[in-house]
């Protein structure tokens, strides 16, 4: 027991560092602005991740410019993950289970505030906004984003206990940042081709408008599939629940505030 927490505080600092790189846009510096929110800033049964668990790597994809938008969203202030109390520590309960095996949790989004969803939502009706399409729906016309699903006025990420989710073999090396402009390449295609990213190979990019991200789309197989099932089985046992049409996809249940969409800024 000695070693084994030994090397979860080695882990704990490893991770923490490796966050601090992994979620600042580019060209920021890392800095006391970038420490996670105090609990006091946050409303009750609100809690930032990294004071339950250090050792999970935060690589916050809303707050830089890599994301479906192209740029940064409303409403994030600060790379950090906040969620409900409840929904941390049933993460951090999966995350000794992954440790045990030389994996961890990264996660890409936690709670979203309703201003950026509302950002979403006038984002899919500005047909001229096509500046992503390239990396994250290649194959989806964009005057069906909110038909197909892919955009909606609601989110259960507003209610805290949803999080955006992945595997990374340790040690990891972080993902390298994104530069606006640069040549897009599809979310669906071969590891090798597609945008870098230290996670299990999933079979497609995180935020990927495709049937494929279908969590059992029966086209993905072998090594990609067993890495779905892993994080899948993972997180059920500890309450997580996935949406079928997207394998990062997880809330926990019960939902501590099921028909509450918080607007309060992650900061």
């Amino acid at each position: 027991m000695p070693r084994l927490a030994a090397a979860l505080r080695g882990l704990a600092v490893a991770a923490a560092a490796l966050m601090t790189v992994a979620t600042l846009p580019s060209g920021a510096a890392a800095g006391p602005a970038h420490r996670a929110a105090p609990p006091s800033a946050l409303p009750k049964g609100f809690v930032a991740l990294r004071e339950v668990d250090p050792t999970i790597i935060q690589e916050m994809r809303y707050v830089t410019p890599h994301n479906f938008v192209g740029v940064p969203v409303d409403g994030y202030r600060r790379p950090t993950c906040l969620l409900t109390r409840d929904a941390a520590r049933a993460l951090h309960r999966a995350q000794l289970s992954f440790l045990k095996r030389g994996l961890s949790l990264k996660v890409y989004d936690c709670y979203r505030p309703q201003r950026a969803v509302d950002h979403f939502v006038r984002w899919a009706k500005d047909l001229g906004d096509q500046r992503m399409k390239a990396e994250f729906y290649p194959r989806v016309d964009k005057t069906r984003l909110f038909d197909d699903g892919y955009i909606a006025a609601k989110s259960g990420h507003s209610r805290g206990s949803t999080l955006d989710v992945t595997l990374v073999r340790l040690p990891a090396v972080p993902t390298r940042p994104y530069v606006p402009g640069e040549p897009l390449t599809p979310c669906y295609g071969p590891r090798a081709g597609r945008f870098p990213d230290n996670s299990l190979d999933m079979g497609t990019g995180f935020d990927c408008f495709d049937t494929l991200a279908h969590t059992l789309d029966p086209r993905v197989r072998g090594r990609q599939l067993a890495h779905r099932l892993l994080l899948k089985k993972g997180l059920e046992r500890a309450g997580f629940v996935n949406l079928p049409e997207e394998w990062w996809h997880y809330t926990f249940k019960p939902e501590p505030f099921p028909d509450t969409y918080f607007d309060f800024p992650v900061q």
